[in-house]
Parts: C-alpha cells; structure tokens; sequence
C-alpha cells in the first residue's frame, strides 16, 4: 500500500477522496435531516445533462455541469413554489427531463466517449490535477459558507417557519442551500460517479445519525465517516482493480449498518421494550392470581 503512494495519480486520488468523503459529508446531515435526499438524486442525475453538454461543445464539463447542476437546482425550488405543486414531482420532472436532454446531446456525438462513461460511473484514480485544485477550491467556499451560514442553517433545518417569523430570509437561505448541494455533486461526480453519488451524500451522514442526536457531533462523524469510507473504497479499489464509485459507495453502505447495529438509540429501544414486555407480563400474572 506504502508503494502505491508513491505515484502521483495515488496522491490525487486521495486527496480527491478527503475532499469528495467530507464534503458530501457535511452537506449530507442537511439533506437528510430537512429531507431533501430526493432533491441530492435529482440534481445529480441532472448533471448528466451538463457532462453531456460540456462533452459536446468541447467546454471542460466541469464547469458545464456546474452552470446546469445550480440552474437546476434552482429551478426546483421555484417551480415548486410557484407552481404549487409538491417538491418531490419538481424534482421528479427535473430528473427525467435533463437526463433525457443529455441522452439526446449523446446521440449527437460521433463515436463513443470513454470520458462519458468515467463521468457517469466515477474513476477516482483518473482524476486530474484540475479537477482536484478545482475542486479543493470549491469545497473550500461550501465550507466557509456553511460556517459563516451555521446558526441561520441550524435554524431553519429544524423550524423554518419560526425562522421566517423572526425574519430571517428563509427563501435566500434555502436557494443557497441548493447551490451547496449542486457544487457539492459536481466536485464528487468525478470521483463517484453521477449515478452513486447521491448514496454518497446520504449515507454516512445517515449512519451518523445512527449514533447521535448532537448536531455537532453528527457533523464530525458524519465527516470521519465519509473520510473513512472514501479512503477504504479507494484502498480496495486499487488492490483488487474493481470500480472504485461502486466501493466507496458500498464500503460507506457496511458502514451504515454497522452504526445501525451499534446504535444507542436502537439498545436504548430494545431496553424500553423489553421492560413494557415484562411489565405487561407482571401485570398479567397479578390478574390472573
């Protein structure tokens, strides 16, 4: 393992795999707790359209996917209120409408693209020196902005119409929440893939939550978590040359019900109702006698 650090391309990856495990992290315990999984999927499906776009004009779809990724996201959020319809059918008709919009710009190339698939599937061991400056660049400014944002965040994930009585711009907040979530999916789609990176998002930060009700300590497990996840798929993948979206994603998925099975919450459950059984029990005898 000390030998494959000797390579560049090993370095890259790693680092690429800190920042992705991190970042997809933090912005996680948002999405899970306000309950926006369904939005982290459509929008990452929704890059498919910007890679596709970027790919065939022969703009770097970096920065395609981001313009489309933040369009789109804010385009769920205004259809939803505007349109009074639900969140989840904007997201739904988002989905399917902008991966249909990069099948269509596919059946414009000529010959098939390896980039493509790289991009849907996710290569962390491709990654260029671009894409990790780029995207420790990016993951800096969602950092700072969620700790300069941090209160005004907390305030609205758990009571956003209190938040709105005390005027705090709940709208704004909320349109830059999604602009997180999109930078977030375009900086790890390389790594991850479009197709699994939405697991990524959701994953460790659930597993978090499996383990504590803190929100700060959520925050610095999830974070760990998605680290550890990363690294580990990123180990496994390289010895035994399997994808290594796939792994990271399933090795974040064990990890995920290996909290689950550690939770104090679920032991602390497990506790109540065996005492409720053994009191309604007690209670049965004393009437039966």
């Amino acid at each position: 393992m000390i030998d494959l650090l000797q390579y560049t391309f090993m370095q890259r990856a790693f680092v690429m795999a800190t920042v992705t495990g991190s970042l997809c992290a933090l912005v996680g315990i948002y999405v899970i707790l306000r309950s926006m999984s369904f939005i982290g999927a459509g929008i990452a499906h929704a890059s498919f359209g910007g890679v596709a776009l970027g790919l065939l004009t022969g703009i770097n779809p970096f920065f395609t996917a981001v313009v489309f990724c933040t369009g789109t996201a804010w385009a769920i959020g205004a259809v939803s209120e505007s349109a009074r319809i639900r969140e989840d059918t904007a997201v739904g008709i988002f989905f399917a409408s902008t991966m249909a919009f990069g099948v269509l710009l596919i059946g414009f190339m000529q010959g098939y693209n390896t980039d493509l698939f790289g991009y849907i599937f996710g290569n962390i061991l491709a990654v260029t020196s671009f894409d990790v400056w780029i995207g420790v660049v990016l993951a800096v400014i969602v950092v700072a902005t969620i700790i300069f944002f941090f209160k005004e965040f907390l305030f609205i994930t758990f009571d956003s119409e209190m938040a709105r009585v005390t005027g705090l711009p709940v709208r704004l907040l909320n349109y830059l929440m999604l602009t997180l979530i999109a930078l977030t999916i375009v900086i790890s789609i390389k790594a991850v893939g479009i197709v699994l990176v939405s697991a990524l998002i959701v994953t460790p930060a659930a597993a978090a939550q499996q383990l504590t009700r803190n929100f700060r300590h959520m925050l610095l497990i999830a974070v760990s978590l998605g680290i550890a996840a990363s690294w580990i798929g990123l180990i496994l993948s390289a010895l035994f040359d399997i994808p290594s979206g796939a792994t990271i994603v399933l090795t974040a998925t064990v990890i995920f019900f290996l909290c689950s099975v550690l939770s104090p919450h679920r032991r602390h459950k497990h506790i109540q109702r065996e005492r409720l059984e053994h009191e309604v029990i007690e209670s049965k005898e004393k009437r039966d006698e």
